[in-house]
């Protein structure tokens, strides 16, 4: 077993670095995670599926600080993500959450977004502008359907099955206009062999436009950055939180100590007496 899940290590470096885009730094710290996990997860192989007790690594690393520990579980929660992903079938015991502080979301300044636009080709620019201009969850985008786009709104349909209707901006429309016109999918916006297009398929497109600026952003940062520009030109919450498929206006709310956090910053940075002693 131990064999097996060697070689399904190797294999998922090379997915976090060619469809993840992740650093060397970090695919290495995985690595390294993986390595020194396995030589303490208990495998208890059963009939229908390969069970990781992962207590006796717990036990190893309990003195680590909570955001180490933290992620160190999720580094394996990844890997076990990518090997059901492809087939196996595989439980984790002992994988509790870490409680840790909460940090704050990273958005992408508009300007480095407005750069890779403008290196991007045609169904590039589209998945970007959807993200950003929408604020959309990387599965929402996947599973956005031709019959639910219009010429003014896009309905989505969010978690727990929750509807929500969101603007079209004119720059996405003529987008979309074009790429409809040059691609004509069937049924979902991004299709590939009258299939729609994978999560992976989508979230490499990300990775690819922004390296080129060399810069590493996911999906999730563009729905951060939609959130954040709403919020820091002054658009009510509640509107954003509606516009975000948030459940509760406190999820929301992370936007806007973040858009603090932006002002104290700037601030001190400008003011002529900051720095004086």
């Amino acid at each position: 077993m131990k064999k097996l899940l060697n070689k399904q290590r190797k294999e998922f470096c090379q997915y976090l670095e060619k469809i993840r885009g992740y650093s060397d730094l970090s695919i290495k710290t995985y690595d390294e995670v993986l390595k020194e996990a396995f030589n303490y997860i208990e495998i208890i192989q059963n009939s229908d599926k390969i069970i990781f007790e992962l207590m006796p690594y717990r036990l190893h690393i309990h003195k680590l600080n909570p955001k180490t520990i933290s992620k160190k579980l999720s580094a394996i929660r990844s890997f076990v993500q990518y090997l059901n992903s492809n087939g196996f079938k595989i439980k984790t015991l002992s994988d509790d959450t870490v409680k840790i502080s909460k940090t704050l979301p990273k958005p992408i300044a508009h300007k480095y977004i407005k750069e890779a636009l403008s290196l991007a080709n045609e169904l590039e620019s589209l998945v970007v502008v959807m993200l950003y201009t929408l604020g959309l969850r990387i599965s929402e985008l996947q599973n956005l359907k031709l019959k639910d786009i219009d010429n003014e709104w896009v309905r989505v349909l969010g978690k727990g099955s929750k509807q929500r209707d969101i603007p079209l901006l004119s720059i996405s429309k003529e987008l979309l206009d074009t790429y409809l016109h040059n691609n004509q999918p069937k049924v979902f916006l991004f299709e590939s062999n009258d299939k729609v297009l994978s999560q992976n398929s989508l979230r490499y497109i990300i990775t690819k436009v922004f390296k080129r600026v060399n810069l590493r952003v996911t999906p999730h940062q563009l729905r951060h950055s939609y959130a954040t520009e709403l919020l820091n030109s002054n658009a009510p919450i509640a509107d954003v939180s509606e516009l975000l498929g948030h459940s509760s206006m406190a999820t929301t709310q992370i936007y806007t100590k973040l858009g603090s956090a932006l002002k104290k910053q700037n601030y001190n940075s400008a003011h002529p007496l900051c720095g004086v002693k």
